[in-house]
């Protein structure tokens, strides 16, 4: 399978051009989301927390029925706004997931690629060769 190549400078230049809303804090989805919501949170100068959830393996397929909470942030999170960011979106399961997570908050959805709030590669259909995957 051909994986579309993404560089880290066209990454970061398409993180800068995102009008994003006025956050309080960044909240990346582990393991996937990690490097996107850091670079996220450098770029808007927002604190970072990580949650840990898995839903698919290395090759993009679903290794649960539905994503499972692997480590929540221990800190409650109240009245907050969130961006809530992952690297990719495919069924919006994992997202999903992670957004119950924060009821008692707004939560906007970010990702790289995919479905969801905001998208910083829309086009981007196939599978991605990230610049940090080993």
């Amino acid at each position: 399978m051909t994986k579309a190549k993404l560089v880290l400078p066209e990454i970061a230049e398409r993180i800068r051009n995102i009008q994003f809303p006025e956050v309080d804090l960044i909240v990346g989805i582990a393991s996937g989301g990690t490097v996107p919501a850091s670079l996220v949170a450098f770029h808007l100068s927002k604190p970072l927390e990580v949650v840990a959830i898995n839903y698919r393996d290395e090759d993009n397929n679903p290794r649960y029925d539905t994503p499972q909470l692997l480590a929540k942030i221990t800190e409650p999170i109240i009245g907050k706004h969130i961006l809530l960011v992952d690297d990719v979106s495919v069924s919006g399961k994992t997202l999903e997931t992670a957004k119950g997570l924060f009821d008692d908050c707004e939560v906007t959805t970010f990702v790289l690629k995919g479905q969801a709030d905001i998208s910083a590669f829309p086009e981007v259909a196939t599978c991605v060769d990230w610049p940090w995957r080993i």
